[in-house]
């Protein structure tokens, strides 16, 4: 059987797995907004095509990939916030991030020893062809919103590789047993803020946390986790979530992206705080920007204030089905937690259940000790398999 798993591609991991829907590098980030509130996933994939022609049959490259943080983020840079409108007029491709290799082309034979490779190497999507009839894909692609030239690909990230070694977790011995402690695991490279701080100053580890695929510890006085910012519940928000990140703190911005939607309080400090900031407008814009209808008003004139406080905050979690359930279900601004003797194997099960990518270690008062990662984890996995080979 560990033969067999030394075996598997990537292809194996793609069965099931839907094609992606491209949208062009060329696209405005206003046109991403409208394709990310109707995904079922919270990335998009971006693309540059070569043009087609007689000559050249056209070839598509996946150049990395978006979500609703990467917007908010853009939105909350200063010469962006005073005219948000404006600055999804922006092309799509100034959200991508400058980091090279974070999304990978590879070939459906490529094998899972290699796959973890590229995981371990910074790779977080390996963009993979989908095998299917060629010519049957080639005459349905002048219609089909997922064909790249006649030819479909899906990516796999490092939850679906930690889902597939899941299943085969009786083959590493002794390994799922161990505590994470024993395994070397725990990291206490991670991103924290004070729940009395501002959310703005979270900004940019929110961009470090998205990086890692981690997210934001928030913590009291006495270092005790109470919650975190998550980019996974971020990108179940919609881009009304900037107004809230530049007004409220970090504990308040967690209460903001409950899944019942935002306590009405908070939604008052929030348009109080934007007209004392001479930003009145922002919020009317950024809705009217999320339900399709251009803003007449100057962002910041004085006669914005008293509409946007009449203006209403719409619910995070609104638009994606996928997000919804996950917001329902387990997101909130919960953290998920573990002990430093938690075993590899239940720490990998807790974070697939939750879908995250990490989970947090602490000790019995719940003062934050670390973080455990799939990078991590897959790091431990990897090494192993390279024994078995």
């Amino acid at each position: 059987m560990a033969v067999g798993l030394l075996d598997s591609e990537v292809a194996d991991l793609c069965l099931g797995k839907p094609p992606l829907r491209p949208l062009s590098a060329s696209a405005t980030i206003t046109d991403a907004l409208s394709a990310l509130k109707t995904s079922e996933d919270g990335f998009l994939s971006v693309w540059k095509c070569d043009q087609y022609s007689s000559e050249n049959s056209g070839e598509c490259l996946c150049v990395g990939k978006v979500c609703m943080v990467d917007v908010v983020c853009y939105l909350c840079k200063p010469e962006n916030l005073t005219s948000p409108s404006s600055a999804m007029d922006s092309p799509v491709s100034a959200l991508l991030s400058e980091v090279p290799g974070r999304v990978r082309h590879v070939e459906p034979h490529l094998s899972l020893l290699e796959a973890i490779d590229l995981i371990l190497q910074g790779a977080q999507n390996l963009v993979v062809p989908i095998k299917s009839n060629s010519r049957k894909t080639q005459q349905k692609s002048s219609i089909n919103p997922t064909s790249h030239y006649g030819r479909e690909f899906c990516w796999l990230t490092q939850e679906d590789i930690v889902r597939f070694l899941l299943s085969s977790i009786g083959l590493f011995s002794s390994i799922p047993a161990l505590s994470i402690s024993t395994l070397g695991l725990i990291s206490t490279n991670f991103s924290s803020v004070g729940s009395h701080s501002p959310a703005s100053l979270a900004m940019g580890v929110i961009s470090d946390s998205l990086a890692d695929q981690t997210a934001v510890a928030v913590l009291d006085d006495d270092g005790v986790l109470i919650g975190e910012i998550s980019p996974f519940t971020l990108a179940c928000c919609d881009e009304s979530i900037a107004a809230a990140f530049m007004t409220l703190s970090a504990g308040d911005l967690m209460a903001f992206t409950c899944c019942g939607g935002p306590p009405e309080e908070i939604v008052r400090v929030v348009k109080t705080r934007l007209k004392e900031m001479n930003l009145g407008g922002v919020l009317d814009e950024l809705i009217s920007v999320s339900s399709g209808i251009p803003s007449t008003s100057p962002s910041s004139s004085s006669d914005d204030d008293s509409s946007s406080q009449n203006t209403p905050l719409p619910s995070p979690g609104r638009y994606s089905r996928s997000c919804s359930y996950s917001a329902k279900v387990m997101r909130r601004a919960e953290a998920v937690v573990c002990h430093q003797g938690s075993s590899l194997a239940a720490v990998m099960v807790q974070a697939i259940a939750h879908r995250v990518n990490y989970v947090w270690v602490i000790d019995e008062d719940r003062s934050l000790v670390g973080i455990v990662t799939f990078s991590n984890m897959l790091r431990v996995i990897y090494e192993h398999l390279q024994s078995m080979a």
